[in-house]
């Protein structure tokens, strides 16, 4: 006999108890994924039992939930500065800290006006399409190793109607020589070999995540790049561990930046720092 809607609900919850801290809100969330309708039309449908297609959509879901695997890479798509993007395990979960690197960019680029901008290690390419939207005038390029992410982030940029310049490779090594950038951004893999958080992050990309024995080796690697980059004036800003910030002003300092500052995340904890190249 069909379940009604009500029903499906709170089994699914019931269920995801296993695996969440916010189970309802989770269920609730595949579910309107699985209808393709919001909060206000599963009221609506209380009565209802879920169509067939749906029901298999949503148990599949459910499945792979149960055995750990994220809830954006259950649904397929995640919330980040407002947009609503496609994830898969090729990305990183776009998340609420790397807001903060968002909200440094807008703070240094006008509201009109071009200026040129450089996202590095994009992913899904959440911080590239954030600034071009909050940001229309700016010329965003970004740049990402993986073929598999950066497909994720060109399908993410053509599904929100957003134009940035996508390019292929490591670090600055693709972009067209002397291209200088009023704005350099990254969130680069930052975590150590031996870090507490990898066992936790399984089902996320490893490259994306592990930079090496100390943790530091890409954030020093695009410190040290960078000024060959940067326009006169110039600002890198750097997403890094809640424990990395003095470490990673000392290494803007050596590269030769200027005025290095942190600013903290959500949680009070130091998460991204800008430097400025001399003018």
């Amino acid at each position: 006999m069909p379940v009604p809607l009500g029903d499906t609900l709170r089994q699914v919850a019931s269920r995801l108890g296993a695996v969440s801290d916010q189970p309802e809100q989770e269920a609730r969330w595949l579910v309107e994924a699985a209808l393709g309708c919001a909060a206000a039309g599963l009221l609506r449908r209380g009565d209802q039992p879920l169509p067939a297609a749906a029901a298999q959509w949503l148990g599949e879901r459910v499945e792979r939930r149960l055995t750990g695997v994220p809830l954006p890479y259950c649904l397929g798509t995640w919330s980040f500065y407002g947009l609503e993007m496609a994830v898969n395990p090729a990305v990183l979960i776009p998340r609420p800290d790397t807001e903060s690197l968002v909200e440094l960019a807008l703070g240094h680029l006008p509201r009109k006006g071009a200026r040129r901008v450089l996202d590095l290690g994009t992913g899904s390419g959440a911080v590239a399409l954030a600034v071009a939207r909050a940001r229309p005038e700016a010329e965003i390029w970004a740049v990402e190793r993986s073929p598999e992410a950066l497909a994720v982030a060109q399908g993410n940029g053509q599904g929100l109607g957003l134009a940035v310049h996508w390019l292929a490779g490591d670090w600055f090594a693709p972009l067209p020589p002397g291209l200088r950038f009023d704005l350099i951004l990254a969130n680069p893999p930052y975590l150590a070999a031996d870090d507490p958080h990898l066992p936790a992050l399984r089902h996320e990309p490893r490259e994306a995540l592990l930079a090496g024995p100390t943790g530091l080796e890409c954030l020093a690697a695009i410190a040290a790049q960078a000024p060959g980059h940067l326009a006169a004036g110039g600002v890198l800003g750097l997403e890094h561990g809640a424990e990395q910030g003095e470490a990673v002003r000392a290494l803007l300092r050596a590269a030769g930046l200027a005025q290095p500052r942190t600013q903290r995340d959500l949680a009070g904890r130091e998460r991204v720092t800008s430097a400025s190249f001399p003018a």
